[in-house]
């Protein structure tokens, strides 16, 4: 099995499995068929991997086809964010991009059709008409007045539709099925409605569009995709999916199978409410590194190997549960402690000055990129009499428990000196302003001689040659595990969700790669932020920290 492949047991690949011992299909053909009206978002990696793993399992093909047959919503910009995320996931589709308006006149053709057959007819109830007509779970749907039209004028009401001479939602075309059904999806659904608005890759050429579920089945027949997989949410549609393409002249009839969609703790995995945080300025766009989004999870730092093995341990079923935040967090970090190179930063700083180093002096240091990994190479960082350590590295008193800074102890500086704190300054508030220390010049990568190990080991920065830096701590979008569960689920917005921070960086980071993840030590892990860094000001953002905190934030939640 390939790395990114799809999983090594469920039940799709045992009806693949069966499907070729028994030469109902010679080839495996799959297809991820988003619609092009918001970012994809972790769930659709979940898609992704299972489509465009199993393809490349079974040596068949997976098809990226996108579903534009709503204009109104869809955008250009959508459409190549979701081949970037493809691509960015690993994953390359066969052929040429499809899009479902590429058979805009074939889907016309098979609507006539129906027509003709008698199975279809022009509504002109409106919408809220429509839906009271429809029922309800236990009650039976009541007939259109206008269903038994004839052929031929279903055929011109029809070609009215097209021509433009029906205002929108005015008239629709329905499927004739069954307004008894106890699925309400086969209450004569609705299969074109009109819509003034001009396509991103038709123009204004149609004036009416086909419906999603009817658009869905017969662009995979055209397609030849022999295992159509979907969500659980489209369980009832399979019913639709069939009737449609047993009526009519279609040469394949592909079947669909649906898994358990991918709900994670504290986000939305909703397009409509992703939208929302968008247009409403909860988050700053799709890309927000706070969004569950591909793209959010790109600036914010993830990997496409951990968003890979996320999904491959989490696993197809068709069991509808919710995900811990803690087991994404895990695969990021399993990945990122092999194989993100480390440095120091300091988020809160303050000043250190070591009074016995000489003022002029710097020392270039070489320290390792990785500690385990001596093929990742060294970095040189410079050392300096005056540095910057974290705020909360040092305090006037503290018991035996605290393994830092303490006055009258000494601490280690990674991989430099020992120090030993000797008096400090504060301001007027009695905030400390500067740590004056000693350093032992003996101990530079040893113990001292009199064996007396420091009790614990700090980060630092130097301050002649450190790099101001914005920090960006990203934390959980939402205040409840579950924001759905909120009749306004926006409420429930962590406004902590971002806290911005100046701090100072080694100046190896200046150069930096972008999206490169590394180690701040004893933080947590940062990558230059892909949109907003640049030569004149680094901006880091917190990907993950050290150890897992949910388990933590959810007791106090």
């Amino acid at each position: 099995m390939s790395e990114c492949g799809a999983y090594s047991s469920n039940f799709i690949r045992q009806i693949i499995n069966k499907d070729l011992a028994s030469g109902a299909h010679v080839t495996i053909h799959t297809r991820f068929p988003p619609e092009p009206n918001g970012y994809l978002h972790i769930g659709h990696a979940k898609s992704i991997c299972l489509n465009f793993g199993i393809a490349k399992d079974y040596q068949g093909q997976c098809n990226l086809r996108f579903d534009d047959t709503n204009p109104a919503k869809e955008d250009i910009e959508f459409v190549e964010s979701i081949k970037e995320d493809v691509n960015w996931l690993g994953f390359q589709w066969d052929g040429a991009v499809c899009y479902s308006s590429d058979y805009f006149d074939c889907l016309h053709g098979y609507a006539i059709e129906l027509i003709e057959k008698g199975l279809a007819y022009v509504e002109e109830l409106s919408p809220e008409e429509i839906r009271k007509f429809r029922g309800t779970l236990t009650e039976a749907g009541k007939y259109s007045p206008y269903r038994d039209r004839s052929v031929e004028e279903n055929i011109s009401l029809f070609e009215k539709m097209r021509n433009g001479d029906f205002a929108e939602s005015k008239a629709c075309l329905r499927a004739k099925i069954d307004m008894t059904s106890s699925f309400m999806v086969m209450r004569d659904p609705v299969l074109y409605r009109v819509r003034f608005a001009k396509h991103h890759k038709t123009g204004d050429k149609w004036c009416i569009y086909p419906m999603y579920d009817f658009t869905h089945c017969i662009s995979d027949a055209l397609e030849g995709i022999t295992h159509s997989l979907c969500t659980l949410e489209f369980q009832d549609n399979r019913r639709l999916y069939d009737w449609i393409l047993n009526n009519i002249m279609i040469e394949r009839h592909p079947r669909q199978y649906e898994f358990s969609r991918l709900n994670l703790e504290y986000t939305v995995m909703s397009k409509r409410k992703l939208s929302i945080l968008v247009s409403e300025n909860l988050v700053n766009g799709w890309d927000d590194p706070r969004m569950p989004t591909i793209a959010g999870l790109r600036r914010r730092g993830y990997t496409p190997a951990a968003i890979r093995e996320f999904c491959k341990r989490i696993g197809v079923t068709k069991q509808d549960n919710t995900i811990e935040m803690s087991a994404l967090e895990s695969c990021l970090r399993d990945d990122l402690n092999e194989n993100a190179p480390r440095a120091m930063a300091v988020l809160d700083p303050v000043k250190v000055v070591i009074e016995n180093y000489a003022k002029d002096k710097i020392e270039i240091l070489t320290v390792p990129n990785h500690p385990n990994r001596p093929d990742m190479g060294t970095r040189e960082i410079p050392f300096s009499r005056e540095i910057w350590i974290e705020r909360e590295d040092f305090r006037e008193e503290a018991n035996k428990k605290y393994k830092r800074l303490v006055l009258g102890k000494k601490v280690r500086l990674r991989n430099a000196y020992m120090v030993k704190a000797e008096h400090c300054e504060k301001d007027e508030d009695g905030n400390i302003t500067t740590i004056f220390c000693s350093y032992d010049s003996e101990t530079l990568g040893k113990d001292p001689i009199d064996d007396h190990k420091p009790k614990g080991v700090i980060h630092w920065v130097s301050a002649d040659a450190g790099v101001e830096a914005e920090i960006r701590l990203y934390d959980y979008l939402f205040t409840e595990a579950n924001p759905n569960i909120a009749n306004n689920f926006a409420s429930l917005i962590n406004h902590k969700s971002l806290i911005v921070m100046r701090g100072y960086v080694e100046p190896s980071l200046k150069i930096a790669d972008k999206e490169r993840a590394f180690q701040f030590e004893r933080i947590g892990y940062f990558c230059l932020d892909r949109k907003d860094s640049n030569e004149d000001t680094l901006v880091f953002n917190r990907t993950v920290g050290l150890r897992d905190t949910w388990a933590k934030m959810k007791a106090n939640h």
